[in-house]
């Protein structure tokens, strides 16, 4: 597929150059692309017109490219219809257009138009119009929910309602629409900023977006210093394209990514949490945790795990659960960020602990305490809702209580709701050396074997081995030996939590 787009890019480019001459004398036309019939009608309201620009527009025909609208959700097909059919312009831009056209199948696909929020939730039962940054719209359709956005204009033609700045650059509010020429230029990188229409079933590219897709390479339109001050959250997005489409970042895109990495400071820890789940449970969280590092972007993201990175088992460990959770998300298994994020702070919460221990506390209260110092810390950088951080909590509460086998305590374990995650990460901890092969195995074998054999494995257990491995005595083993027929077989194919 992808040799397939090379040689339309070429064949394409071939004829662009036949025709430039004509193209350049071809008075029907303006400078964005538009025909004399849209150009002719109102416009629209908070419409800016389009600074002077150096940027080109070129047209992919259809017999050109390998995109089919039969690769395009119907949902989207029938937004871009209704705004057609209202009078506007409306095209697929993005991700979905730049997936589609290596062979991929997107998620979920954009749509781009000339119509402004209001005037398109007009168009859509039950369409609503969200953000305050920039506002775009959500039109359901069916089960989906497809994301229309206004033609954004240049940042300094908005009004002071319209468009706001911090003292650091950043873009507070980016509400000024423009045309389709301004919209591409004020997207992030080339390769999403190309449209797709199906009127004629074209594609526009104002940026060099095909051709960047040829040399796969992530390339910043216009300053890439200005554009990441803007927007720092841009750097991660530079860094997740590149590791998802196996791309390089082009030299002075990356360039400045160390120098302004400090400023993931200024995004709100709730949005960098959303950043976070797609940056490392896409399916490529291993290859861009890599890349995150080479360019001084994880410790402004994970500082307390990127300081311990220096340690061989918590590197290990670390790209051991981001190369787990890739083979999960590649198998269609669940995953979740409870998991990942046990992983991730884990090494900094035992050594912790483990400070604590060596000044005399005892090793629960330690990890009570090291457990809060290290999360509240890491809340300052990126949030974690609840439903996560209580899961958390417990995965690391039972790795003390795992070597407590004797008795009855194996049975009422395998019980545990997190007792699956926990047995999982017990077996990461091994797996990176943190502590010694044996105990996930024995796990492994309780949860296989049969009534009698798990009853003769706890008998098993030495009796000198760790702290509570004895019985507790003869009210729980009368109590559970009157139950044990009932309880259910299930632990080792439970779903992680």
């Amino acid at each position: 597929m992808f040799n397939t787009l090379i040689s339309s890019i070429k064949r394409w480019h071939n004829k662009s150059k036949a025709s430039a001459g004509e193209a350049h004398g071809d008075s029907g036309q303006s400078d964005s692309g538009q025909s004399p019939s849209s150009d002719s009608r109102p416009p629209r309201p908070n419409r800016k017109p389009t600074s002077p620009s150096s940027h080109s527009r070129t047209v992919v025909p259809r017999s050109d490219h390998c995109l089919s609208r039969r690769d395009v959700s119907r949902a989207a097909l029938t937004v871009m219809k209704r705004l057609q059919e209202a009078g506007f312009e409306a095209y697929i831009v993005g991700g979905g257009v730049r997936d589609l056209l290596l062979g991929g199948h997107p998620k979920d696909f954009d749509v781009a138009t000339d119509a402004t929020p209001e005037q398109a939730k007009q168009l859509f039962r039950g369409a609503r119009i969200v953000g305050r940054r920039f506002r775009i719209l959500h039109a359901r359709i069916g089960r989906e929910v497809i994301e229309v956005t206004t033609f954004r204009g240049h940042h300094s033609d908005g009004e002071a309602h319209e468009a706001q700045q911090s003292e650091h650059g950043m873009l507070l509010r980016d509400n000024v629409y423009g045309d389709l020429e301004s919209d591409a230029v004020r997207r992030d990188f080339t390769v999403n900023a190309l449209y797709y229409t199906t009127n004629g079933f074209e594609i526009h590219d104002y940026t060099g977006g095909i051709q960047d897709i040829e040399q796969r390479l992530i390339r910043m339109i216009g300053d890439p210093e200005t554009r990441y001050k803007e927007d720092p959250v841009r750097m991660l997005r530079a860094v997740r394209f590149a590791a998802k489409l196996d791309f390089d970042i082009e030299p002075s895109t990356a360039a400045p990514l160390r120098t302004l990495a400090p400023l993931l400071r200024n995004i709100a820890p709730a949005r960098l949490f959303d950043e976070v789940l797609k940056l490392l449970m896409s399916g490529y969280g291993e290859r861009t945790f890599e890349l995150l590092r080479e360019h001084a972007l994880w410790p402004h993201l994970f500082p307390d795990n990127a300081r311990m990175l220096e340690h061989p088992e918590a590197l290990a460990l670390t790209r051991q659960a981001l190369r787990n959770t890739d083979t999960r998300i590649r198998s269609d298994q669940r995953v979740t960020p409870a998991f990942l994020y046990a992983a991730l702070l884990w090494p900094a919460v035992n050594s912790e602990q483990k400070f604590l221990e060596s000044k005399g506390i005892p090793p629960v209260p330690a990890l009570a305490q090291s457990a809060q110092k290290i999360t509240s810390a890491q809340l300052a950088h990126t949030a974690i809702p609840k439903r996560f951080s209580m899961p958390m909590r417990e995965i690391w509460d039972m790795q003390s209580r795992l070597p407590r086998r004797g008795g009855e305590r194996a049975f009422r374990l395998m019980e545990m709701p997190r007792f699956r995650a926990a047995y999982d990460f017990l077996l990461l901890r091994e797996d990176s050396g943190e502590i010694p092969a044996g105990l996930g195995q024995w796990w492994t074998d309780f949860q296989q074997a049969d009534e009698e054999q798990r009853l003769q494995m706890v008998r098993d257990v030495p009796r000198n081995g760790p702290r509570g491995s004895k019985s507790r005595g003869r009210r729980n083993r009368g109590g559970r030996n009157r139950n044990r027929n009932k309880r259910p077989d299930s632990g080792a194919h439970r779903p992680a939590d």
